[in-house]
């Protein structure tokens, strides 16, 4: 698919986002629907939308993403048609976590990674990592203001750490102490996704 590779960082924060969160608020998981996603860009409040289509996720469940922009440039009119894995991972109290699995490249290296958001930040929507984002609280002072999306850019890097470390998800039916430790990261970092609804 994609490929990008970009020098410098790009806030997140600003840029049109998909997230787990808003499809399992509206349903999206539970038989799979179709809807349209709409933003409202600043001062201008120009509106822009993608239509959304979730497969079920018993099945092998994807995210389907279909819009049409214009080029600056040429001014000339391009659609977009494309899947974006989705995957679960087992709750410590029961039921699934549902993520997004990135499907680009990034410097010719396939993606692959589990993710809550995905971002566009070019034509398509990849996760922070392929976009090389940051977040606006890396580039301020640690207000106390900005802790909620400095916290989530922390948990975010010890889930992906952890994850790479844990081999064994359960030992005689029970999690192992990594598993327990990664699905109280997996609270936190819900928690911490609803702090920056409220700033953003």
């Amino acid at each position: 698919m994609g490929r990008w590779h970009y020098g410098t960082k790009t806030e997140a924060d600003d840029i049109k986002k998909i997230e787990v969160s808003f499809l399992k608020k509206h349903g999206y998981f539970q038989q799979g629907r179709s809807g349209t996603i709409t933003w409202t860009s600043g001062w201008s409040e120009k509106k822009s939308s993608v239509s959304v289509e979730v497969s079920p996720i018993n099945e092998d469940g994807y995210l389907r993403i279909y819009y049409t922009q214009t080029d600056r440039s040429t001014e000339e009119k391009k659609d977009f048609d494309y899947k974006i894995p989705l995957t679960t991972t087992p709750c410590y109290f029961g039921g699934v976590r549902h993520w997004f699995v990135c499907c680009w490249y990034k410097n010719g290296i396939y993606c692959g990674k589990r993710v809550g958001v995905l971002y566009k930040n070019g034509d398509y929507f990849a996760c922070r990592h392929c976009y090389n984002l940051t977040y606006n609280s890396r580039n301020q002072n640690y207000h106390y203001s900005l802790f909620p999306l400095f916290s989530l850019l922390t948990i975010e890097n010890k889930i992906e750490k952890l994850e790479r470390q844990i081999k064994r998800h359960s030992y005689k039916g029970r999690p192992t102490q990594k598993q327990r430790r990664l699905e109280q990261l997996y609270r936190k970092i819900d928690v911490a996704y609803q702090k920056t609804k409220f700033m953003i």
